[in-house]
């Protein structure tokens, strides 16, 4: 069965249970290790605690959701080794599969979406990394966390 974390901060919460909801519906085990009130979290705090249980082994991807997906998305990919895409629509979610293979997607609770996130995430299930000349783009990029 595939797994996939979830963590959020209080903006997300209720996108958090609907992305929950419908991963679990596709055959998804599901770790949902954010908050489930709207009491006030850190997403900094939120993305490191997702990377650190990431990082443990076992998941497919990992999602990663804050307000508007903004700041979680830029504290998470501080730490070496998370690639994580901010989507927006189902061309980026497409895209940043085949492309970037992210390891994390992000997502704002706040926002408004010309696409249901969860369409957004099936065409990034769906959609299948290309390899080639995008493995060694992956590659530079990665690199990247080795520069000071």
């Amino acid at each position: 069965m595939p797994r996939v974390l979830i963590a959020n901060d209080h903006g997300a919460v209720d996108l958090s249970r609907r992305i929950k909801e419908h991963l679990e519906k596709r055959g998804y085990e599901v770790n949902w290790i954010g908050v489930q009130t709207e009491s006030r979290v850190d997403y900094p705090d939120m993305a490191k605690a997702a990377a650190d249980e990431f990082f443990k082994g076992g998941y497919d991807f990992g999602i990663v959701n804050c307000g508007t997906g903004i700041g979680i998305s830029i504290s998470i990919n501080k730490i070496p080794g998370i690639r994580c895409a901010l989507v927006h629509d189902l061309y980026t979610a497409e895209l940043t599969k085949r492309h970037n293979n992210p390891n994390f997607i992000a997502f704002g609770g706040r926002c408004t979406y010309s696409d249901s996130v969860e369409a957004m995430l099936d065409m990034f299930i769906d959609s299948k990394f290309e390899g080639g000349r995008h493995q060694e783009r992956i590659d530079k990029m990665m690199a990247l966390d080795k520069l000071v």
